[in-house]
C-alpha cells in the first residue's frame, strides 16, 4: 500500500461524540499541533463528567451491554484494519505490516476486557455482630489518559479497554506527533454506539492540553505512559489538584542476559528483535545485552551482521523492517548517544550513521566492549542501538543487570531455568492476560490483565444492621 492516497478524515477534537473545532478556531498540520487551551480540556472533562452522572445512559447501562459495545468497537476496528494500519504508518513511520500486527493485538485486548464487564464484583464479609457487610467495586469516574507516540493504537486500547470495562468515562490526550488514529478510533466508538461523552479525544501538547487534564478537579484518575521526567510532573499535578489517583508506565533500560549454554543463533535473533523492534522506540526494549564471555565474540560477530542486513526504508514497502524515527528531536538524541558511545570507548561494530538527508532514518547500530559506566549503558536511547556487555559469572551479572534506576523488564536466555528469577521483572509475552508495568523509576500501576481493571475501580464497603444473624 502506498502512502499518497490515504485520506485523513478526522483532524478536530472529539468531545461528546462530536468532532468540534478548538476554542481558538485554529487548525494545524497533524505533526505540528497548535497548543490546545484549558478551555478545550474543560469542554472535554465536562462531557465526560456528564456521561458519568447519576442516571446517565452510561451509568445505567447493564455491565453485559458495556461488553457488547466494546466487542462492537473491536469488530469495527477489524473491519477497518487496513485503513487504520495505513494511517498508523503514515503518522508514526513504522512498517505497515507492524501496524497490522499491533492493531490485531489491540483487537484482542478489547475482546478480553469485553468479557470482563459483567465479572467485576465485590465480596460478602462475615462481620462481627448483627451486621451484614459487603464490598462493591465501583468505577473511579472521569479518567484522564495520556499516551505516547510509539504504539498509538495499542497504547490507546491498553488504556481505553479496562477503563470502559470498569464503567469509567475518558478524556484522552494522544501524543502530539500521532493523533490521527486516536481520532479515527473515536469515530468508530461513536459508530459502535457508545453514549455521548463516554470517550473524548483531545489532541495537543503536554504542557497545555495534558496539564489541563491532569490539574482538573473533576478528573479522578490519570493514567500516563511516557518518560520518567514527565511522570514526575504528573505526580506534581495530582498533588496540586485533587490528589487524583495516578498510574505511570515510564522509561526503561532493560537487561537481556545471554548465558554461554544458549543457542547462539537463537540468542542473536531474540536479542535483535528485543532492541530493534519498532526502530528501538520501545520502553521495554532489551537495550542492555549482557553476553557471557564464552560466547561473547561469536555473538558480537553474528549480531553485527544481522544488524547490517536489516532492511531500512519506506515503511509502506513490503519487506521493510525499519522505517524512520518519529521526529527530528528523536533523531538528534539517537545520534548524540551514538557519538557518546564512540567517545567513551565502545567499539562500533555496525551502523552508527544517519541514512540520507530526507526523513529520520538511522542505521541499525551495534556497540561491543560496552561498560556499565558508559552513557549508552545507563540512559534510555529509544532508538536502534544495541549495546553488548560482557560478563563472567551469574553473581556478577545479577548485580550488574539490576544496577539501574529502572525496572520495567528483563530477559534471560539459558537452559538453566533456576537463573530466571534473579533479575528485574521478567520480559513478557505482550498478550491481554499478562499485567505489564514497572518497578523503581519505571513507574507503578499495571496495564493489561486483571490487574489493569483495579486501576479504574474503587472499593466501597457497605455495612447493614440486621435484626439477627442468619
Amino acid at each position: 500500500m502506498g502512502d499518497k492516497n490515504i485520506p485523513i478524515k478526522y483532524t478536530q477534537l472529539f468531545i461528546d461524540n462530536e468532532f468540534v473545532d478548538a476554542v481558538s478556531k485554529k487548525n494545524f498540520p497533524y505533526f505540528q499541533p497548535f497548543k490546545r487551551t484549558k478551555a478545550d480540556a474543560e469542554r472535554a472533562v465536562a462531557a465526560a463528567k456528564s456521561a458519568f452522572s447519576r442516571g446517565s445512559e452510561w451509568r445505567s447501562m447493564d455491565a453485559s451491554a458495556r461488553g457488547k459495545l466494546i466487542n462492537k468497537l473491536a469488530d469495527l476496528i477489524q473491519r477497518d484494519i487496513e485503513y487504520l494500519a495505513a494511517l498508523e504508518t503514515l503518522n508514526n513511520g513504522k512498517p505497515y505490516e507492524d501496524s497490522i500486527f499491533d492493531i490485531q493485538g489491540s483487537i484482542d485486548v478489547f475482546k478480553y476486557y469485553a468479557g470482563y464487564c459483567d465479572k467485576i464484583h465485590g465480596n460478602t464479609i462475615p462481620a462481627d455482630g448483627n451486621c451484614f457487610a459487603l464490598t462493591r467495586k465501583e468505577p473511579i469516574g472521569v479518567v484522564g489518559q495520556i499516551i505516547p507516540w510509539n504504539y498509538p493504537i495499542a497504547m490507546l486500547v491498553w488504556k481505553w479497554a479496562p477503563a470502559l470495562a470498569a464503567g469509567c468515562t475518558i478524556v484522552m490526550k494522544p501524543a502530539e506527533q500521532t493523533p490521527l488514529t486516536a481520532l479515527a478510533v473515536a469515530a468508530l466508538a461513536r459508530e459502535a454506539g457508545f453514549p455521548k461523552g463516554v470517550i473524548n479525544v483531545l489532541p495537543g501538547y503536554g504542557p497545555t492540553a495534558g496539564a489541563a487534564v491532569c490539574l482538573h478537579d473533576d478528573v479522578r484518575k490519570v493514567a500516563f505512559t511516557g518518560s520518567t521526567e514527565i511522570g514526575h510532573c504528573i505526580l506534581e499535578y495530582s498533588a496540586k489538584s485533587n490528589l487524583k489517583a495516578v498510574s505511570l508506565e515510564l522509561g526503561g533500560k532493560s537487561p537481556l542476559v545471554i548465558f554461554d549454554d544458549a543457542d547462539v543463533n537463537e540468542a542473536v535473533e531474540i536479542a535483535h528483535n528485543a532492541i530493534f523492534a519498532n526502530h528501538g522506540q520501545n520502553c521495554c526494549a532489551g537495550s542492555r545485552t549482557f553476553v557471557q564471555a564464552g560466547v561473547y565474540d561469536e555473538f558480537v560477530k553474528r549480531a553485527s551482521q544481522k544488524a547490517r542486513d536489516r532492511k531500512v526504508g519506506n515503511p509502506f514497502q513490503p519487506g521493510t523492517e525499519q522505517g524512520p524515527q518519529i521526529d527530528q528531536p528523536s533523531l538528534d538524541k539517537i545520534l548524540r548517544m551514538i557519538a557518546s558511545g564512540k567517545q567513551e570507548g565502545a567499539t562500533l561494530q555496525a551502523g552508527g550513521n544517519r541514512i540520507g538527508t530526507e526523513g529520520y532514518f538511522v542505521e541499525p547500530t551495534v556497540f561491543s566492549d560496552v561498560t556499565d559506566d558508559m552513557i549508552i549503558a545507563k540512559e534510555e536511547i529509544f532508538g536502534p542501538v544495541q549495546t553488548i556487555l560482557k560478563f563472567e559469572t551469574l553473581d556478577e551479572v545479577i548485580q550488574r543487570a539490576n544496577n539501574t534506576k529502572y525496572g520495567l523488564a528483563a530477559g534471560v536466555i539459558t537452559k538453566k531455568y533456576q537463573y530466571c528469577d534473579c533479575f528485574c521483572p521478567s520480559r513478557r509475552s505482550r498478550i491481554s492476560l499478562t499485567p505489564f508495568g514497572g518497578y523503581k523509576k519505571s513507574g507503578f500501576g499495571k496495564d493489561l490483565g486483571e490487574d489493569a481493571l483495579k486501576e479504574y475501580l474503587q472499593t466501597k464497603t457497605i455495612s447493614i444492621k440486621v435484626p439477627m444473624k442468619n
